[in-house]
């Protein structure tokens, strides 16, 4: 099956299962996977599809984005063209281009970004935190649905690798947004307010993070 969609078409993955709801989803290969009832018709699926049109649009667009954003090499919010030359013996970056020797030397480049810059950021903030609290362990990793994590058993802040693509106030935001829940544990209003007292903006950032 087949579904249109802005002019372009998408293989529909239909699963009939004993389910009483339906459910849509988009897989990263822009697959529309549709999970629902085994008497569930073709008529019944199309119809579906087209009064979920709008989320439908968004969720391959915001796909799209994602896949042309990991065709791009991402430093502090700003995107870099890479250009290889061998006679490069340090990494530069030049206004839109990064020189790299090649593709190893960036990598290693890249990841002592992420521990310095993190790392440096993270103790400005804590510094800056006047709230009483003792500064916690600092762990930096991957993660696929998390900005960062605050872990109350071991005192620790969890931040995202991946935070090293985005600006230094989406970065402060994100250790800003962990910081308060050692005072306040859950998205209260006064937790809210905290994280506001330190980051005013912090509503357009999130958003901005959720693209």
């Amino acid at each position: 099956m087949k579904y249109i969609i802005d002019g372009n078409e998408y293989d529909v993955v239909i699963e009939k299962k004993m389910n009483k709801n339906s459910y849509i989803r988009i897989k990263d290969d822009l697959r529309i996977h549709v999970s629902t009832s085994y008497l569930a018709t073709k008529n019944a699926i199309e119809k579906m599809l087209d009064e979920n049109y709008s989320s439908l649009q968004d969720l391959v667009n915001k796909k799209l984005r994602n896949m042309e954003k990991k065709q791009m090499f991402f430093y502090l919010g700003q995107s870099y063209d890479i250009i290889e030359l061998n006679i490069i013996d340090d990494v530069e970056l030049d206004g839109s281009r990064i020189y790299v020797k090649n593709h190893e030397q960036l990598k290693k480049w890249y990841q002592n970004e992420i521990k310095k810059i993190l790392g440096e950021r993270f103790k400005y903030n804590c510094q800056l935190f006047a709230e009483g609290a003792a500064m916690p362990t600092l762990k930096i990793r991957k993660m696929k649905t998390r900005w960062g994590v605050y872990n109350r058993a071991n005192h620790s802040v969890t931040l995202n690798s991946h935070l090293i693509e985005y600006s230094i106030e989406s970065i402060d935001y994100v250790i800003i947004h962990e910081l308060s829940h050692i005072i306040h544990f859950d998205h209260s209003k006064e937790f809210w307010n905290l994280v506001s007292k330190y980051c005013p903006n912090y509503k357009r950032i999130r958003k901005e993070l959720k693209e």
